[in-house]
């Protein structure tokens, strides 16, 4: 039952301290809330949790990302084995390494999810063979198969070890 005074169809508003409150849904809960879909870099995480800052301190999010490492809800390291697992039936190190930066993640920590796929030429392979599964029989195919396996991250020394090696795939 509607109380009196109210128009029909307007919904109640907060009290400013449940507005308050609600807007410090404190940006640990936020982050936690989005770690639970996914895992995201600590760059990603700051990036996002910037939207939800308000009038708070910046150096806040600093807090909650130091509290969600120590807790191990957040690791640089697990996304980026997360992220190269996932891209590497499709793609080759120089992608991965590129998406990873994007996201924030250092180096070091692309270089060890990287070491931990297995080699790039085999990889490379399996992608050639389902793209293509044909040895180039033209400079004109070949070419078209060297773009497609380097549009895809590999690089130059992979490309031509699986096109010259392509008699041996099959």
């Amino acid at each position: 039952m509607r109380p009196p005074g109210r128009p029909k169809g307007e919904i109640p508003s907060r009290r400013d301290g449940a507005q308050r409150q609600g807007s410090t849904i404190s940006l640990l809960a936020r982050a936690v809330a989005l770690l639970a879909r996914r895992d995201h870099s600590r760059a990603e995480l700051a990036r996002k949790l910037k939207r939800y800052l308000g009038d708070e301190d910046p150096a806040n999010i600093d807090g909650v990302l130091d509290e969600l490492e120590r807790r191990k809800l957040l690791s640089d390291a697990r996304f980026a084995g997360a992220v190269a697992r996932t891209k590497a039936g499709k793609f080759g190190d120089a992608r991965i390494r590129h998406d990873l930066r994007t996201a924030g993640v250092e180096d070091e920590a692309a270089a060890a999810a990287l070491t931990s796929l297995g080699t790039e030429v085999e990889r490379a392979r399996a992608v050639w063979r389902k793209r293509f599964g044909v040895i180039p029989t033209s400079a004109a195919e070949r070419g078209r198969q060297a773009r497609f396996l380097q549009s895809r991250g590999f690089n130059p020394e992979t490309i031509h070890l699986v096109l010259r090696g392509a008699v041996d795939v099959d």
